[in-house]
Parts: C-alpha cells; structure tokens; sequence
C-alpha cells in the first residue's frame, strides 16, 4: 500500500499545481476578492478527479474496456460527481464560499481530468508491471 501511495499521489499533486496555475493565470484568481473562484476551481478539479479515480484503481485491467463497474458503483460515483459540480452554484456553495465557475473552466477541466485518468491509467500499468503484483 506505501509503495501505491508514494507512487501516485504525486500524479494528483502535480494536478492540484496545474490546477493552481489555470486559477491563478489563466481566471486571475490572484486577489481576496477572486479567493472563492480560486477555491471553487480547485475544489471541483479535485472532487472530480479523487471521486473519478475509483474506476480506474479499483482493478488492474482498463476501466470500461475489459471491466465494467458494478451498476451501483457507477450510479453512487457519478452522482457524487454531479453534487460536486453543481455545488458552486447553489446556496450551499455559497455558504461554503464557492462561486459559480464561468463556461471555459468546464473545458479546461474536462482536458483537466481527462489527461489525468490517462495518466494514472498508464501509470498503473507501469506500476503493475515494475512493483510485479
């Protein structure tokens, strides 16, 4: 388990900096006033990639190719997911200190998450093969 640990989670580290850097110079995210835009983009990139990442760690095999999710398990982590998203924009977020996110950090965030899932995907494979489990 330390050695999957130590071995992925610098893969969500390097996301959370990317992250960082799309809020910061892409949105301008860098005053107190833009701290809660700051905090909302981080906060769903994060709650997508961590939730997410159940499909593909949970098996050794590729997710959706060579192994299907249970229907319950699909159900629960993409809902999460939706709460996640939609989150920002209620009264709720609101009074955690979110904000709506605007139009072109979605698409950011799909390429975002994306990339990431590949990247632990290959990861994983890389780890499987070098650690021999």
């Amino acid at each position: 388990m330390r050695r999957f640990t130590l071995f992925f989670g610098p893969f969500s580290s390097l996301y959370d900096f990317l992250t960082f850097g799309v809020m910061l110079f892409i949105f301008n995210a860098q005053t107190a006033a833009q701290a809660s835009l700051f905090q909302s983009g981080w906060f769903v990139e994060s709650f997508w990639t961590e939730v997410l990442i159940i499909f593909v760690i949970r098996t050794r095999r590729s997710p959706f190719l060579l192994s299907r999710p249970g229907k319950w398990l699909a159900i629960l982590t993409i809902s999460a997911v939706a709460f996640g998203t939609i989150l920002p924009f209620t009264f709720l977020g609101g009074f955690l200190g979110f904000t709506p996110l605007p139009p072109n950090y979605w698409v950011l965030l799909v390429l975002m998450v994306a990339t990431y899932l590949l990247l632990v995907e290959g990861g994983k494979v890389f780890f499987y093969k070098v650690c021999g489990f």
